[in-house]
């Protein structure tokens, strides 16, 4: 009928909707983001700041912003800076918005107390080190509910859970990862973590057993990272790739 061929263009909200970029004064700029070739976001936000794992010649470092100061960034703007090796991921307490941790290749994590002024000059005396691990550390994360107890996972395939207040090891979770570990998470209440490895397993682990409650072997076939994350129900979503390198998602329920 005639009434079908005015209809040849599929009808789309979209159609004529295009994004707008932030005014320049809306935005951050000149900011030399680290170039450390490591999976990780370079970057954490919370409701105060925006931390970003910046250059910084011979040791690690990473820069703070409060939200609210857009714009260009200072050169000379106050670095934390006290590792002694490149910063390779960055975490903001969910309990306390001016502590961060930070985990590097110098093979330790530092936990930094964040002032709500912009400090003269750099923050180099952490609240508390935390050394434990052989190999340089590429993941950190808090625990979404219990407060002062912070996960990091090093290259040398161990994951150690630690009391941030007293700076001791909580608990170390060995001889569960053959080879390197690509990411963990915490479910919603703390009870659980997934990992990604090398080995191409996701895992599930009851860390208070400390033991694998759950195991994957290959979700995705392909041979780069996996990354795996908690949905809100228990089930795990999982990125990867095909053996022909194409992206896939999975949805499990483990």
């Amino acid at each position: 009928p005639p009434a079908m061929s005015r209809r040849v263009v599929r009808q789309s909200k979209f159609r004529h909707v295009f994004g707008q970029p932030v005014k320049a004064d809306q935005m951050y700029e000149d900011i030399r983001v680290s170039k450390v070739t490591w999976d990780s976001s370079f970057c954490a936000v919370n409701p105060k700041f925006l931390a970003i794992i910046v250059e910084s010649g011979g040791g690690g470092a990473f820069m703070v912003l409060p939200l609210a100061k857009t714009g260009r960034v200072d050169k000379n703007h106050p670095l934390v800076t006290g590792h002694t090796a490149p910063v390779l991921d960055i975490d903001w307490c969910p309990h306390n918005d001016n502590v961060i941790a930070s985990a590097s290749e110098d093979t330790t994590v530092m936990v930094w107390q964040v002032p709500d002024y912009v400090p003269v000059r750099n923050i180099t005396e952490p609240v508390v080190t935390l050394e434990g691990h052989s190999k340089r550390v590429g993941i950190i994360s808090w625990h979404p509910t219990a407060r002062n107890v912070l996960l990091s996972a090093g290259c040398d395939n161990l994951v150690i859970l630690w009391n941030v207040g007293t700076g001791e090891m909580l608990l170390a979770l060995e001889d569960m990862h053959t080879d390197l570990i690509y990411n963990v998470g915490w479910n919603r209440n703390g009870s659980l973590l997934v990992t990604t490895c090398k080995d191409k397993k996701v895992r599930v682990i009851d860390p208070r057993k400390q033991q694998i409650v759950a195991e994957k072997a290959k979700p995705h076939d392909g041979a780069r990272p996996i990354r795996a994350i908690f949905m809100a129900d228990g089930k795990i979503f999982t990125t990867g790739f095909s053996k022909m390198s194409e992206r896939q998602l999975g949805l499990w329920d483990l």
